[in-house]
């Protein structure tokens, strides 16, 4: 309790000069577990900060397409997004170097989180892991290599190569490949090769919880933040850890180039940062802690990308490898599996 209240008493000394009750910070996020988001993120900033969040959610194209509209005169002051799309922005401009000396617990995250894009263009607030789910009682996993292999034909799911599962299914095939090239052109050309045997290249990991509640796929890769989907099942499912071990991303913060609200932007990434806050969005399972110094108890981390040992250990896709080949990476998805 003493340490709550010395961290919003903290706050209230840093905002009440520069903050009035007309202050606004307008944020650019997922629409993705807003309810939770407002009890445990929004609701305590507003009352500690005497101004008013307004939320805007949308898909990741619509929200960055607004960025960009908006360049010349700001309508969103941050934004959270995948690190790619964030590097998108910063290569066309948009964004505003963050100044990591306005941002106190920025030194308590993991080091990966720091500084994902170069020139301090962002700082990741989550991770997520991504591996196999599978049947335990059907087949068992070994490798990300086993997705293609005939024990599964006609029992697999694969996601869209569009999706954020693409990218890092194509990395982790290729890895057990031992592919070291980011065009993963082999890689593609194996999936089109099996593609009868795919039952379905998945869009929402919602239509693959149904398919393998129905039993029509008993394997297929998987972020972490939908494990809870197949852990609640009756159906005996399992998190596979293959040999060449699991994939990783990050969602990051971000601020608009010359927005003008850049000293209350802070306030609250920091905010959000704090170990108070992600401990608190970590117990609520709503998104995994970039703050390393966050503690949970096995049953909580259980459902998240948890602990130094796992998020030190991921293989992470660089987000320039991602947006310099996505382009070819679709074009040959679309000649060689979607036939």
């Amino acid at each position: 309790m003493t340490k709550t209240l010395t961290f919003s008493a903290l706050c209230c000394l840093l905002a009440a000069p520069a903050l009035a009750q007309d202050k606004t910070l307008t944020i650019s996020t997922y629409s993705f577990a807003q309810d939770a988001y407002k009890e445990a993120l929004y609701d305590p900033f507003e009352a500690i900060c005497d101004c008013e969040l307004v939320i805007e959610t949308g898909n990741s194209v619509e929200r960055m397409s607004k960025i960009e509209a908006n360049a010349n005169d700001p309508v969103i002051d941050m934004a959270v997004i995948s690190s790619h799309d964030a590097l998108a922005l910063a290569r066309k401009d948009l964004l505003a170097p963050l100044d990591v000396a306005s941002i106190p617990n920025h030194a308590k995250l993991y080091e990966a989180a720091k500084d994902p894009l170069g020139g301090h263009m962002a700082v990741g607030y989550t991770f997520y892991a991504s591996s196999i789910v599978y049947r335990t009682d059907l087949v068992e996993i070994d490798s990300w290599a086993d997705l293609l292999d005939e024990k599964l034909a006609g029992n697999v799911s694969l996601p869209n190569i569009i999706g954020t599962q693409g990218p890092l299914t194509l990395m982790m095939l290729g890895k057990a490949a031992g592919e070291e090239s980011a065009d993963y052109k082999a890689v593609i050309s194996d999936i089109g090769a099996h593609a009868d045997d795919i039952v379905t290249f998945y869009s929402r990991s919602s239509e693959l919880a149904q398919l393998m509640n129905q039993e029509e796929v008993i394997a297929a890769p998987v972020g972490r933040f939908a494990w809870s989907r197949f852990k609640s099942s009756p159906l005996p499912f399992a998190w596979a850890e293959p040999a060449e071990g699991q994939a990783g991303g990050m969602n990051v913060m971000i601020m608009t180039k010359g927005n003008g609200n850049e000293e209350l932007a802070y306030q609250f990434m920091d905010f959000w940062l704090s170990t108070e806050v992600q401990t608190r969005i970590a117990e609520a399972l709503i998104d995994s802690p970039a703050n390393a110094e966050v503690v949970v108890s096995e049953e909580v981390a259980d459902n998240l990308t948890y602990g130094a040992e796992l998020i030190n250990s991921l293989n992470i896709l660089p987000p320039a490898e991602i947006i310099d080949n996505r382009e070819a990476w679709v074009e040959q998805w679309n000649n060689e599996v979607i036939r």
